[in-house]
């Protein structure tokens, strides 16, 4: 089955990705959503979707710089969330775990043949229009900006391990912080740690050679 915009009537609920048209609150109604939305409650989980949909997609941006390839991880991203809800460990942040499963899709799809067939020569930095949301440029922190050569930087990223490229895009690109790095990774502190010390030796040789 398709997962489009077109095609979410066939699914229980309605989240094809969209502009919101009301400001969402981050900050009260998350923990009565995840249990009314754990019941049952559709429109429980579509505020859910609402409130988390543009920083996933941001994230799927920095894996899959083709928007649509992106657009299409994010819905199927909560498309297993909403199918997995019942499973959800409450102790977790659910923005984590969210991650998760989105850090798995992009994976996945990195790994096709497809996907790669798929993929244009945007680079990591630029981004691109898919519907009504954007691959946003990302803003690396000074961990990471260190050229001004933006898209030397995202052609660096690309060529890391993809152990070491996680860790510098959930915690230099999007800022994040090493624990919920090593939250989503399901890996200690120290390994982020030690990851993001060895991807910014070689983001930095990467640099000197060009």
């Amino acid at each position: 089955m398709e997962t489009t915009a077109d095609s979410s009537n066939d699914w229980p609920i309605p989240f094809a990705l969209r502009s919101r048209s009301a400001p969402i609150s981050f900050e009260s109604g998350e923990d009565l959503d995840l249990a009314a939305a754990a019941d049952g409650d559709d429109d429980a989980f579509v505020r859910l979707v609402e409130r988390h949909q543009e920083k996933v997609f941001r994230f799927c941006c920095q894996w899959l710089p083709n928007a649509e390839d992106a657009r299409e991880a994010t819905q199927d991203t909560f498309i297993r969330a909403y199918l997995a809800l019942e499973r959800y460990r409450r102790e977790g942040r659910f923005s984590t775990w969210l991650f998760q499963i989105a850090l798995n899709q992009c994976r996945d799809r990195l790994k096709s043949k497809a996907g790669s067939q798929s993929r244009h020569t945007d680079s990591l930095v630029k981004g691109g229009k898919s519907d009504d949301l954007i691959c946003p440029a990302p803003a690396p922190d000074e961990a990471v900006a260190l050229s001004g050569d933006q898209e030397r930087l995202g052609e660096a990223i690309e060529k890391l391990p993809m152990k070491l490229r996680a860790v510098v895009i959930i915690c230099g690109v999007e800022g994040m912080s090493q624990e919920t790095c090593a939250e989503i990774l399901n890996i200690s502190v120290r390994a982020v740690e030690g990851r993001f010390y060895r991807a910014r030796r070689q983001l930095e040789a990467f640099l000197r050679e060009g």
